[in-house]
C-alpha cells in the first residue's frame, strides 16, 4: 500500500510502499513519547526504504535519540523531522537497512481502521510516563519489546499487503 504522508507546513511530504500499514503498536518509551509529543504514545508503522520518494528534503533534520544518558549510548535509528515546523515524519536504523518506520501521525494517506476487537500492542510500559493508562484488560502489555514484530503481527492478523 503507497502512503503519502507531509509535515505539518507541508514543506516536507513523502511517499512510501508499506506492506504493513495498520496503526496496532503504541511505543510508550520516553524517547518516542518525547520525540513524537503529546499522547504518551507513538506508532510507527514500516516502509520498504527503496520506495521512499521524499520532496523537500532540504528542509528534513535527523535525531539520534541518547538512549542512556548516564553512558551517553545513541539510540540506533535516526529519527527524521521537518527544520520548519518540528513535525516528525520517520526513523531509520541502518541495522534494518530495508526499512524505513514512518509515524502513524505523519501519514495523510487513510489508515486501515482496526477490528475494534483486534488487539493493540502496548510496548515499552516500563518507561511509559506516570500520567498515562494503559488498559489493564489488554492482554499485549509489554514492560519492553512485544512478542512479535510489525511483520509477523500484520501477517498473523492477515493484514499484510503483499508486493504490488
Amino acid at each position: 500500500m503507497e502512503l503519502k504522508g507531509s509535515c505539518h507546513c507541508e514543506k516536507v511530504q513523502f511517499k512510501v510502499v508499506s506492506q504493513t500499514p495498520a496503526p496496532f503498536m503504541r511505543c510508550y518509551c520516553s524517547i518516542c513519547r518525547k520525540c513524537q509529543g503529546g499522547g504518551g504514545y507513538a506508532i510507527n508503522l514500516m516502509g520498504l526504504k527503496k520506495t521512499l520518494q521524499i520532496t523537500g528534503e532540504e528542509h528534513l533534520k535527523g535525531y539520534k535519540a541518547i538512549r542512556d544518558k548516564r553512558t551517553g549510548e545513541l539510540c540506533g535509528n535516526t529519527r527524521y523531522f521537518c527544520g520548519e515546523c518540528g513535525s516528525h515524519l520517520y526513523a531509520h536504523d541502518p541495522k534494518y537497512e530495508d526499512y524505513i518506520y514512518p509515524y502513524a501521525s505523519a501519514i495523510d494517506t487513510p489508515l486501515p481502521e482496526l477490528d475494534p476487537q483486534a488487539d493493540v500492542y502496548h510496548i515499552m510500559i516500563g518507561s511509559k510516563a506516570d500520567w498515562v493508562n494503559v488498559n489493564d484488560n489488554n492482554k499485549h502489555v509489554f514492560n519492553e519489546y512485544p512478542d512479535c514484530s510489525l511483520e509477523e503481527w500484520h501477517k498473523k492478523n492477515d493484514r499484510f499487503v503483499k508486493d504490488q
